[in-house]
């Protein structure tokens, strides 16, 4: 695979990925509802794969991990665990034009999905109890 390159939508963040796990993954949890406006859609890589360059605001939104945006544009950038220095990025596909061949391969929180958003194609979903039942880390969804 090629190095993916990417930016904001004012340019002000770069961020280039040598590698990452071949899929995009999409949450309907209420947090990711209220970060991007209706579902968060990600792609996978490893902390050792991705370089950022700019200016990058970062929100604490959990006790465990973090949301990034341009302080330019407001470009939603990723969502990474903090509570360690090697986690994966959860980064935009959107970001990247090379991104448009990723296949969505897992949805969750299907069951908290806005009306009209129901993603078609043949992958993985989980509702909010199958999803938090296997990471007991979560306090649960939002309200």
């Amino acid at each position: 695979m090629t190095a993916m390159h990417g930016h904001c939508l004012c340019g002000a963040v770069t961020v280039t990925v040598a590698g990452h796990g071949g899929f995009t993954g999409a949450c309907h949890c209420r947090m990711c509802q209220r970060w991007s406006g209706a579902l968060f859609v990600c792609f996978s890589a490893p902390a050792s794969d991705v370089t950022v360059t700019g200016d990058v605001t970062r929100f604490q939104s959990t006790a465990f991990a973090e949301r990034a945006f341009c302080p330019t544009c407001g470009s939603h950038l990723w969502m990474r665990d903090t509570d360690r220095d090697d986690a994966d990025y959860d980064l935009m596909p959107g970001l990247f034009d090379d991104a448009r061949h990723i296949p969505l391969t897992s949805e969750i929180y299907v069951d908290r999905a806005l009306p009209g958003l129901a993603l078609a194609g043949d992958h993985r979903r989980k509702t909010r109890a199958e999803y938090e039942a296997t990471n007991p880390h979560l306090e649960g969804d939002m309200p």
